[in-house]
């Protein structure tokens, strides 16, 4: 059904409600009539204003749906003279800029979108040890546990007039807390993040796919980034946030996202707990894989909230039984919720397994903040009142001033702040040390425990000074 004719129904219904109220108050008080056909007319009001709202979209569906056959029909028309063109591949590397990396997979036609699209691809490898959802039209992962292993590939859209850091989704009405959806706006990869080709792979076909990819890797050469999602994430959720850290990133190795069983829901926290735990061996699988097989010869992991969970643990494994052999770049462990005696403990033993570990907190993050009341102990991404966690071997970076947003989740800072897309991209690429040689807005700061750094972004006006240059800007004020 429409919004439009949702929209239409709820009108009509007020308006029965109105004449309703109208009728039963003729013989009551005078204060009573007002207050209830007040209310009754302002439910019309709302409704009707909800019908002006949709009916520009219903009047312009006809056009959508045309668009939208002409559409496929020059994507049709792109494939086949892909497959016919012998020189495509000179012109792909003939495109401007670093988009024509993402989108060069030039034997692969439903890699390519059509010409002059306002899009352009970005392929993500996936490993989940989510079930399949029974679905016609695609290939859908769920919330169940598959309790194995798949791997596969995804071509995410995103749209040329895409603004970093956001991921730009059609429009919707969500009821909270629970996954339902009222009204969703029509996908366009014009406008919004879609995926428009998913399909699983086997183990050969997915190092094929890989392999090629890095070769023809520049400006990222044979690297490869993982990223784990975490709590409340669905998986088409995490295929469009690891699309959007490669393109932001202006990444052109090998994005692999590993997507465990959350349930995708604020409801779901301890169902997500305990999947998150018991995906670790199909984790440790899928990391072999990458570390080992794919040829890669630069392997970074960037994980988010409770995917840090598994993560730690299977590095922890990872150290233990073949700490020659695993050759990681850098582990980026944005906003962990992992208690912070345990992230102490597993982090100093798995010292040395990476080039370097980077841990980014915050203390005006609210789901860190439930998640420690929960469990009644401070998180590992949290800033409690004594200040961030320190440990051997782990730069910690508070990044709590990248949002000043007080309504804000403050969950995400690491994937939606300009600043710290720069210093992941700069850590990934060059592994760059201290951390205000990457950022001059990180200021190291003392304390009891030892150094930590703070983000302070500036804004025009005054000086920031540090150990190299000055930079204009100004310093605010933090706790």
């Amino acid at each position: 059904m429409s919004g439009f004719t949702v929209a239409a129904s709820i009108a009509a219904l007020a308006l029965l409600t109105y004449l309703f109220v109208r009728n039963s108050t003729n013989h009551t008080s005078k204060m009573l009539r007002v207050v209830a056909r007040g209310g009754a007319l302002a439910l019309v009001g709302v409704a009707i204003a909800g019908v002006m709202l949709f009916a520009p979209a219903a009047l312009k569906r006809d056009t959508s749906a045309r668009v939208s056959s002409t559409l496929q029909d020059q994507i049709a028309q792109a494939r086949e003279h892909a497959s016919q063109d012998a020189h495509l591949r000179s012109r792909m590397e003939a495109l401007e800029g670093w988009g024509a990396a993402v989108t060069a997979e030039v034997e692969d036609d439903e890699a390519l979108p059509p010409e002059n699209a306002d899009w352009q691809v970005v392929p993500v490898f996936f490993g989940t040890d989510r079930e399949t959802q029974p679905d016609n039209t695609r290939l859908q992962y769920s919330s169940e546990r598959g309790r194995r292993l798949e791997l596969g590939r995804a071509l995410i859209s995103v749209p040329k007039s895409h603004q970093v850091p956001n991921i730009e989704r059609p429009w919707a009405i969500k009821l909270p807390y629970f996954d339902v959806t009222i009204y969703e706006q029509t996908e366009d990869p014009a406008q919004h993040f879609t995926i428009q080709n998913i399909g699983k792979l086997t183990q050969e076909e997915f190092l094929a796919r890989v392999r090629n990819r890095l070769a023809r890797s520049a400006r990222y050469k044979d690297h490869a980034i993982v990223f784990v999602h975490g709590y409340n994430t669905a998986f088409d959720s995490a295929l469009y946030r690891t699309a959007q850290l490669s393109y932001d990133l202006k990444f052109d190795g090998a994005a692999f996202l590993y997507s465990w069983p959350s349930g995708g829901a604020v409801a779901s926290y301890t169902y997500d707990r305990e999947s998150a735990q018991a995906s670790e061996p199909y984790l440790r699988q899928f990391l072999d894989i990458v570390v080992r097989e794919t040829g890669a010869k630069s392997v970074s992991i960037i994980a988010h909230s409770m995917g840090n969970q598994p993560l730690l643990s299977v590095l922890r494994d990872m150290r233990q039984t073949g700490p020659n052999e695993v050759a990681i770049n850098e582990v980026i462990l944005a906003a962990p919720d992992v208690d912070a005696d345990g992230f102490d403990n597993v982090a100093r033993r798995i010292e040395g397994i990476a080039r370097g570990v980077t841990l980014y907190v915050a203390s005006n993050d609210r789901a860190l903040m439930v998640s420690r009341n929960f469990w009644r102990n401070p998180r590992a991404g949290d800033v409690p009142p004594g200040g961030p966690l320190i440990v051997s071997g782990v730069e910690t970076i508070d990044i709590t001033r990248a949002s000043t947003d007080s309504l804000a989740l403050n969950h995400s800072g690491y994937a939606e702040n300009n600043d710290l897309l720069q210093d992941i991209g700069k850590l990934i690429l060059s592994g760059l040390r201290p951390p205000e040689q990457r950022l001059p807005t990180l200021l190291r700061t003392a304390s009891p425990r030892g150094d930590y750094w703070r983000y302070l972004p500036l804004t025009a006006g005054a000086q920031v000074e540090t150990g190299a240059h000055v930079e204009t800007g100004e310093i605010p004020t933090t706790p």
